[in-house]
Parts: structure tokens; sequence; C-alpha cells
């Protein structure tokens, strides 16, 4: 390692990761989320039913061009990437910070910030979620880089207690567009406010530039909330109910807590508890808000976990963690406690390294098709171009699923068609396409994965339905998945309950 830099095998094991992801990024078809957002640059608009428009917005110039899933996916991989660096340079920051506080004490005591820019950098390229973050987009490929360029103007405020004009800008956009991107960048903005309210004096509310920000962020947004005006504001609504979850169950905490540590491993969680126990003695209360970053979105995201939550969510506040653990692992690895780190490292690339063989090999198992999650992102593509030619054949006026999860694919893979969900549940289909009309005949999509029986032999249902075809899906010998193709005539309702 002497041959190269600190920085420079930062950006080389970036350089590596980075690979990695392109190559996976043709290798598989959209998930889920992946395709819902992409339907989002075909259908432009100032906000959708569940997420900001950033997300759509974002891709809309790739997809215009291109239905290539890898072209597509440069975009979170290039998200990935800034993020890298800007935990890199949010280390970097926080260490001339804390030498600047602790002067006298911790300095000497402290290895370079390469070093603990480097190690926070390693935090993050051995935690598997953020690969998957990397490889497809989602709101928090977005809010990540956003989240830590506030946090890296945060810093630069506690350094100098003060900001230039141009600074107060940035911060602003960067407000703007974690507004844009997600509406949970609302806890990044508390945590950078905490850090103004930090300060003994409060110079920042007399400031021109605070309220040039506060502007600028307001604007950004303003998309958002005129949509959601003339929307009856559905989506506050739909994330408020979302963010509720079920009945709230102690063990749905334990589980979640539990799958933090494993995608996120346990690396970036020893870095941050040797950085609270051996570099914040004699610090500020200003830079313990920076922990805030972090603290804030986990509290709440976990504190609603026992209703149910996804491990992703959290991703944002773990990447403004990792300039701690890069600093708390340097620290430590300079009084010579390599064997931990190095165990844990090494750990958890093979963890990452498994992961990305099982994606490709189907996931391959010897139990029932249901039980194999990686199922789920193979099949789609030829499973939409044949309900595409069979609705054009049976002239029918479009597809159907029975739940949205099946939609995003089934309307990407075989667009332009128009895809209904037969549900009771208002989603962004119902925006999109709006409700099936009335005794008209429609292609069932049914998947193996998760099946339906087919609505008929009610007064809300189609009359009839008979099967068209079938398609078994393998890969390297197994069958993964199995979809069914039915014809239904005469649709007698408006929905059906889930």
């Amino acid at each position: 390692m002497r041959q190269h830099s600190p920085s420079s095998w930062a950006a080389i094991c970036i350089g590596i990761a980075a690979l990695v992801h392109f190559a996976l990024g043709f290798a598989i078809e959209f998930s889920v989320d992946e395709a819902h957002y992409a339907l989002y640059a075909q259908h432009l608009a100032w906000s959708y039913f569940d997420h900001p428009p950033l997300v759509g917005w974002i891709q809309w110039p790739l997809v215009t061009l291109t239905s290539s899933e890898g072209i597509i996916r440069l975009v979170p991989e290039l998200l990935w990437v800034i993020s890298c660096y800007l935990v890199y340079q949010v280390t970097l920051e926080l260490h001339h910070l804390i030498q600047g506080r602790n002067a006298g004490y911790l300095t000497s005591a402290l290895p370079s910030a390469n070093i603990c820019g480097l190690m926070a950098v390693l935090a993050i390229i051995a935690a598997p979620m953020p690969h998957i973050l990397a490889i497809g987009l989602l709101p928090d490929t977005l809010l990540a880089p956003l989240s830590l360029g506030l946090m890296l103007m945060a810093v630069r405020w506690l350094s100098h207690d003060y900001f230039s004009l141009t600074n107060w800008l940035i911060t602003g956009v960067l407000l703007g567009l974690a507004g844009l991107s997600k509406y949970t960048a609302v806890f990044t903005a508390v945590a950078l406010l905490l850090i103004f309210l930090s300060s003994p004096r409060k110079p920042w509310i007399n400031k021109i530039g605070f309220w040039f920000a506060a502007v600028i962020a307001l604007i950004f947004i303003s998309p958002v909330l005129y949509w959601n005006w003339a929307n009856d504001w559905i989506s506050f609504k739909y994330q408020i109910a979302h963010g509720a979850g079920s009945a709230w169950l102690w063990r749905r905490l334990g589980a979640y807590l539990g799958i933090q540590i494993l995608v996120y491993g346990p690396l970036v969680i020893l870095g941050a508890y040797l950085f609270i126990k051996n570099c914040i003695h004699g610090t500020k209360l200003s830079l313990l808000a920076l922990l805030g970053f972090f603290v804030i979105p986990f509290a709440i995201f976990t504190s609603l976990s026992g209703g149910g939550g996804l491990p992703h969510w959290t991703s944002p506040a773990w990447f403004c963690l990792a300039p701690f653990a890069g600093i708390g692992l340097a620290k430590a690895w300079s009084t010579q406690r390599h064997h931990l780190i190095r165990i844990l490292f090494i750990a958890q690339v093979a963890l990452c390294c498994i992961g990305f063989a099982y994606v490709l090999s189907g996931g391959i198992s010897t139990v029932a098709v249901k039980s194999n999650p990686i199922a789920d992102l193979y099949g789609w593509k030829i499973a939409g171009e044949k309900a595409a030619q069979l609705t054009e054949a049976t002239k029918a006026n479009g597809i159907a699923v029975q739940n949205w999860t099946l939609g995003s694919r089934a309307a990407w893979y075989a667009k332009p068609i128009p895809v209904f969900v037969l549900d009771q549940r208002q989603d962004q289909f119902d925006l999109w396409f709006g409700q099936l009309p009335h005794g008209a005949n429609i292609l069932l999509m049914n998947w193996s994965g998760m099946s339906f029986a087919p609505p008929v032999g009610n007064k809300t249902a189609f009359e009839r339905c008979e099967p068209l075809d079938s398609l078994e899906i393998e890969r390297f010998g197994q069958i993964l998945s199995k979809f069914d193709f039915s014809l239904c005539s005469n649709w007698q309702g408006t929905g059906l309950a889930e």
C-alpha cells in the first residue's frame, strides 16, 4: 500500500466496486422499484403519488434515449461514486475540525486525514446495502449524496462560524434537491438546523444569505407542493399512513435492528463506537450535533420499524456516519489494532461477493419458487413482450395485474400498453392509466411468485377468464418462476378488495 497514497487507494477501491456495479447493471432486469421510477421518467410530472419527482426527472434524458437497464443504471452508479467522494471529503473536513477543537489534546494522536478518509470509504464499500443502491436507483440513492453535501456545509460552518453568500446558496440548493428526492429529507434538514442552533450565538439569523437559502429551498420544492395541492395532498396522506405501518410489534423492531447490522456491517458500527470513545472528549456541543445526521433519521425509522419498515430507508444516515467511523477505525489501526478490523472488512467484502454471485445465479434453490427472492429479477422482459403481443392479438383494452408490485415491470416491459391494477388501493397507476372501463376485455397477467385466483364470479369482477398461454423462466436449468396469461372479458366493477 505504500506505493500509493491513501487517496489513490480510495479511488482504486471505488473504481473496482464501480466496475462490479456496471457489470451487474447489464446482467439483471429492473426490480419493481427501479421499473416504477423509470416509469416516472416516461410520465414526467411535477410530482407523483408516492414520492417527489427528482428520482424520475434525473433519469429522463437516458430513458428517452434507451430502454437498456445497464445504461439507465449509470445514474445510480454515478450517484454512488459521488457519495463515496463526499464521504472522503467530509472525513477530511471533520478531521480538521476535530484538530481545531482539540488543539494540544488529540491532534498528535490522530492519524492523517487521508488515512481517515480511506477508512471511511472502505467502511462504505464493505457494506452490502450501498451496493444495492449503486445498481438500482431509489430515492435514497439521491438523498445519500445530498445529505452528505449538507453535512459538509455544516462542518464548514462549524469550522468558521460564518458562511459566504455562495455557501448559503449552495446550502439552499442542496436542501431543495433533497426535498425533491424524498420526503424524509426533512430529517436531514432538522439535523442541519440543530447545527446552527448549537452555536452559542446565532449570527446566521440576521444574514441575508440564510434567508436566500430558505427561499431557494422553497422554490425548489414548490412543484411538489403545487402538485399535492392540486391532487388533494394524496402524497402526504399516503406517506403518513405508509410510515405508520401496521400494528407495532417488538419482534419487528428486533428483526429490523438485526437486518441493519447485517446490511450495513459491524465495521462502520465499530468505527463509530471507537470515534465516540477516543475522539469525542473535549469537543463542543456543536460537534456532537453533527452526529444528528445519523441519529435523527436512524432513531425515527427504528422507532417506527415495529410497525414495519424497509432497511434501505436508513441508507443516507449510514453514509453520514461513515466519516466518524473512518476516523475511529484509523485511530484504532494506528495503535496496532489491526486484527479485528481486518477480519470484519474481509468478512463483509466476502458477504458482498457472495451476494453478487447469488444474484447472478438467479438465486438457485431447491425449495419452492416463492422462497427465492432473486427470481423476481428475471423473466419480466420476455413476459412483458409476450403480454404486449397477446394484447394486440386479442385486441384487449390493456394488461391487468392484481397487485401494484406486479404492475411496474409489466408497464415498463410492455410499454406503451396501459396496465391496470385490479384493487381498491389508490396508487400511481390510477393517475397514469385511469380506471379499467366497465365492460372492458383485458389480458390478465399472473406471476407464480405472487399468484392470485382469476377475478371472476361476482358483480365486481370479470364475467369470465380463459387461459391463453404460459411462460416458464429458466436460469442454469432451473425454473425460477412462471407467468400465466388469460383473456378476461366484460369487466363488471371499479375495483377489487385487497
